[in-house]
């Protein structure tokens, strides 16, 4: 047992390093997004997550955006925990058909306006899951979906300027 606990006293840190994005550039691009839902909507953006079969890689890169290193709660952008407060809908993963029915009630439980976001290439056509017994498809298979946001997964940044490019399409319509 000494042994062990001198190894460990003696061994470096073995983290992660720090993320490289520009602070700044972080920073103003998630305060364009704010600005611009308070623009288009009046008030601050309110954001469900949804997941709908993923296997967590889209929800850890999501759950991100509430770190201490982004913190996207400083610029207005809400996490909410009822679709009945959202405007919009992160959905991630395949469509399991165990919740198909689920994303279907929690879209019809969102007020108008209010947007779809598949997040991640499993929401976009399945990914490794379509053809599965078990997935009833893409996203946009069972609900309407109005931005699609590739990658396996996505990182933090991507989805703040798929946000911001949703926005700017809605106010252009």
């Amino acid at each position: 047992m000494r042994k062990l606990l001198f190894e460990a006293l003696l061994k470096p840190i073995l983290t992660e390093t720090r993320p490289t994005a520009d602070d700044a550039a972080v920073a103003q691009l998630a305060d364009a997004v704010a600005r611009t839902a308070r623009k288009r909507l009046g008030r601050s953006l309110s954001i469900r997550e949804v997941d709908a079969g993923s296997s967590n890689d889209s929800e850890l890169e999501i759950h991100a955006l509430n770190n201490a290193f982004y913190d996207v709660e400083r610029f207005g952008i809400h996490f909410v925990a009822s679709p009945r407060h959202a405007d919009v809908l992160l959905v991630t993963g395949p469509v399991t058909k165990n919740m198909r029915q689920a994303l279907e009630r929690t879209f019809a439980a969102t007020p108008s306006p209010k947007w779809v976001v598949a997040v991640g290439d499993e929401a976009l056509d399945g990914g490794c899951f379509a053809g599965s017994y078990a997935v009833a498809g893409g996203v946009a298979d069972v609900v309407p979906v109005d931005l699609r946001i590739p990658g396996n997964p996505p990182s933090p940044t991507a989805l703040l300027k798929g946000l911001l490019a949703l926005l700017d399409q809605a106010d252009a319509r």
